[in-house]
């Protein structure tokens, strides 16, 4: 499961009213008939009107500051093994998404607990993703492409006269390279914008930065985690527990359909490869057979190339050159619980 929490801004300054984002999270149903519309639901609602959604967010500001951002993003992709899990379910997702945000509450700091109907969130299922600069795909076919720009170049120079190399020499060269393109869809070398394959459903949370009474702040950003202060002589909670979020998240799921989570799929395991490679696959490669062969299934979808012999059984044996390989290989391992997986 990979959850994100982004704060909206546009600009330099934080964008004053929803509509903006919700008009973007419309975009799959401009294409689809009305039956088969993905309405935005809430906690306790199946079906919100994107109008409605926009009027509550933006009524929902009082005393916020112009630079202080008015709604978050929340994204929740589950991967495609654990669509799979669900039967790719949408009423299950769903189900899931009004379970996580009671542990979204739940994982503030304060005095008194936050229970879940405090919030005031907006949720919307999208069942489609499209290729970005970020995918790896993309990556790898960039060099090609690269080369193929550049061919053209020399093909329009050939044809003007002002290059003396054959002309169809020079096509030939292009369509070995289209060709040699290590990632292609149905025939098609990928390129961005073009719609990923296999189960894709995700889900877009709008949530507002004030609670549900529209009387004090509840914000996950950055700059407020876990933290206590002296306020009028008193020790007041404050901030918002990340981790404890997402463990929560992994929990409920897990709970909730029976998930026999891998590690490489944990929350947990992608903190520790950010911190510690070496702990990491050294914790990899310490699994039963069974889940370590899932493991290295999972990694392999991300190109990631683990370098099994050379992997240490303790920090000292860790040579350089071994860190160096396990380094790059992290940062492909990142994205083995994302929802290309």
């Amino acid at each position: 499961m990979y959850i994100t929490i982004t704060r909206q801004h546009l600009g330099e300054t934080f964008s004053q009213s929803a509509a903006d984002f919700v008009a973007y999270l419309e975009k799959e149903n401009q294409e689809l008939p009305t039956k088969e519309q993905e309405p935005f639901f809430d906690q306790y609602r199946d079906r919100v009107d994107p109008k409605t959604v926009v009027r509550e967010i933006d009524a929902n500001t009082d005393r916020l500051k112009q630079n202080e951002p008015k709604f978050y993003s929340l994204t929740v992709n589950p991967s495609q093994r654990e669509l799979a899990a669900i039967g790719n379910d949408p009423e299950k997702l769903k189900a899931y998404v009004r379970e996580i945000m009671k542990d979204y509450a739940a994982s503030f700091h304060r005095k008194e607990p936050v229970h879940v109907d405090q919030l005031k969130y907006f949720a919307k299922i999208e069942r489609e993703r499209t290729y970005s600069g970020r995918d790896r795909e993309i990556r790898e076919n960039r060099p090609y492409r690269a080369k193929i720009a550049k061919l053209q170049n020399d093909l329009a120079k050939a044809n003007r006269g002002e290059l003396t190399e054959n002309p169809e020499h020079i096509r030939r060269n292009i369509e070995r390279l289209r060709r040699q393109m290590p990632h292609r869809l149905n025939g098609r070398p990928i390129e961005e914008g073009m719609k990923k394959p296999g189960a894709q459903m995700h889900v877009h949370i709008v949530m507002s930065r004030k609670d549900a009474t529209n009387t004090y702040s509840l914000s996950p950003g950055s700059s407020y985690r876990e933290s206590e202060a002296k306020l009028h002589g008193q020790t007041v909670k404050r901030g918002f527990r990340r981790d404890e979020f997402f463990d929560r998240a992994e929990k409920t799921f897990d709970r909730m359909f029976r998930y026999d989570r891998n590690y490489v799929e944990s929350y947990r395991a992608r903190k520790t490869l950010d911190q510690d490679p070496r702990a990491y696959f050294a914790k990899l490669m310490g699994l039963p057979a069974s889940k370590r062969a899932v493991a290295l299934k999972l990694l392999s979808k991300t190109g990631a190339k683990v370098p099994l012999p050379n992997i240490p059984k303790s920090k000292v044996a860790m040579a350089r050159k071994t860190l160096a390989r396990l380094q790059k290989a992290a940062a492909l391992a990142r994205k083995a619980s994302s929802i290309e997986i």
